[in-house]
């Protein structure tokens, strides 16, 4: 049995990505803040904490994906993420962004919230386009470069902006953002439920937002928590080496 109370909360989904449902059910933010306690993390989301715990151990195997990310060399790791993650954004994004303009035009009048749904998933998408290209063209050629140059026992590669610990804390603080704006748009969307008087275009809206998020949690997740502490962890050890 594992000492939860102990653990933070990336470290508890990074150990099983099943808890994320668990931890979704009662908004406990596991990626953008997952280096909390889980104590801690289960008060700011006002949720019984012996409750969550109780729930993750009664999880039953298998009613979610899980794949152990954590044994994952980290190039491999870099190139689920690009090959996964990067792709389903620059291709859902447009597409969600067509259907929403849709929806709006039909159910605006009646369902105002559902403009500023629109607005804050169009800022979404554009920052997060700039967020991959960062990171596709500073951060992670740093991250193969060092997973290289370990494997080789060569030198610390240099990284564009000077340090991939640098690159990360920017990468970092724009993740905070986005789950700051899918909160909202969780909100405003009452937990991505449709209306009574919801058309099947805003029922299919509803849930391609919601999958939609739930892979940026994912993605961040993956980089917050695995990632981004491993390349860190990396670079620190590779400097100190003679």
């Amino acid at each position: 049995m594992k000492d939860y109370k102990n653990m933070t909360v990336g470290d508890i989904v990074a150990d099983n990505f099943n808890n994320a449902q668990v931890f979704g059910k009662y908004g406990i933010d596991f990626c953008c803040h997952g280096s909390v306690l889980l104590p801690e993390a289960s008060k700011s989301a006002g949720a019984d904490m012996e409750v969550v715990i109780k729930e993750i151990e009664n999880l039953t195997p298998g009613t979610s994906e899980n794949i152990d990310f954590k044994s994952w060399p980290l190039d491999l790791l870099a190139d689920y993420i690009l090959k996964i993650h990067h792709r389903n954004i620059r291709k859902q994004g447009p597409e969600i962004e067509r259907l929403l303009d849709k929806v709006c035009r039909v159910h605006g009048d009646r369902h105002p919230s559902l403009y500023q749904v629109q607005e804050i998933f169009q800022d979404s998408i554009r920052d997060l386009n700039s967020h991959l290209d960062k990171e596709e063209r500073d951060l992670f050629p740093c991250i193969y470069a060092m997973a290289k140059a370990k494997l080789e026992n060569t030198d610390i590669p240099e990284c564009k902006g000077g340090s991939a610990k640098a690159a990360i804390t920017v990468m970092m603080e724009e993740h905070d953002v986005e789950g700051e704006r899918y909160r909202n748009i969780d909100k405003l969307t009452n937990g991505y439920t449709p209306p009574e008087d919801a058309c099947n275009s805003y029922h299919l809206v509803l849930q391609q937002l919601k999958n939609f998020e739930a892979a940026l949690h994912q993605h961040i997740h993956l980089e917050n928590n695995i990632v981004f502490p491993r390349t860190i962890q990396l670079e620190a050890e590779m400097k100190e080496q003679p």
